[in-house]
């Protein structure tokens, strides 16, 4: 019987020692993953802010894409203390990092088009092939662009619709800036029987040219012949106005050579010069060109 209360006496204080020991050496783990988490954190919030900071003086740097860069390292270098923490406490980090490599896996297969477009946004971002406010036309769209966002375009159109476009959309086919150059082209066409004067009309339409005081100098505008047909001459009037006074000068002009020409109906301007769409703030400023010839 002693030698059985010896024996648990014995176990009891074997027992106390390897928990006080436990006790000791989790004691140290648990306030090192508290002191980690706090510095990581810590470290965390001050890179995340630094890497802000550098990117929004960065020429070029969309606020957006300044932001979105600045989420992914901070939430990076979280995962990273947490992952230092667990190794703290024993834990395997090896095999932790090989499943978030396969969960990153599985999460970027099952959301390829979503993570298709972020990698658009960004690219849009980055080389900014348009800006907010400017009248843009693709393949598949055409609008003023509202807002560039990481997933999706948002884009007012001619006729004031909202349109959502997602940005691989607009990163996979040809965009048309209607707002980007300072100045634009444009050409006008009349046809002249060819028993008028092909150098009087060609007289009247430089003249209305010079007359409008919107139609640049530089380049000069110019007056040529540009096909012979078996009724009539193609006479084009070809000038350069600014980017907001395209519309309204391309549309005055074909008023003004009708009326210059109204003593001689044989001479008419091309009725193929189709108005282009105005722009989705209602203002008649530069939207999609008639000619495109250079």
């Amino acid at each position: 019987m002693e030698q059985q209360a010896a024996d648990a006496l014995l176990a009891t204080r074997t027992a106390l020692s390897q928990a006080s020991a436990l006790a000791v050496q989790y004691s140290f783990s648990v306030l090192g993953a508290v002191i980690l988490l706090v510095l990581g954190w810590t470290l965390a919030g001050f890179a995340s802010r630094w890497a802000y900071e550098g990117l929004s003086r960065v020429h070029g740097i969309d606020e957006t894409l300044a932001r979105f860069f600045t989420n992914v390292l901070h939430y990076a270098l979280l995962i990273l203390v947490f992952i230092t923490v667990l190794g703290q406490f024993g834990v395997q980090t090896a095999s932790i990092i090989a499943t978030l490599g396969a969960a990153g896996l599985a999460i970027g297969l099952a959301l390829q088009g979503t993570l298709q477009n972020i990698a658009a946004g960004i690219m849009l971002l980055i080389l900014r092939p348009f800006r907010v406010g400017e009248y843009i036309e693709t393949s598949n769209v055409a609008g003023t662009v509202r807002e560039i966002g990481l997933f999706a375009t948002e884009l007012r159109t001619g006729d004031g619709l909202y349109r959502l476009a997602p940005n691989s959309t607009l990163w996979n086919t040809p965009i048309t800036n209607f707002s980007r150059e300072p100045t634009r082209r444009e050409e006008l066409k009349i046809s002249v029987p060819h028993d008028d004067d092909i150098d009087l009309a060609m007289e009247r339409l430089m003249d209305l040219a010079k007359a409008d005081s919107r139609v640049l100098k530089s380049p000069a505008p110019s007056v040529f012949i540009d096909s012979l047909g078996d009724g009539a001459i193609s006479v084009t009037l070809r000038y350069w106005a600014k980017t907001g006074d395209w519309w309204l000068v391309s549309r005055d002009m074909v008023k003004r050579v009708k009326l210059a020409f109204d003593k001689n109906p044989a001479a008419e301007a091309d009725a193929s010069d189709a108005a282009p769409p105005k722009k989705s703030n209602g203002e008649s400023t530069a939207e999609k060109p008639t000619q495109t010839r250079q």
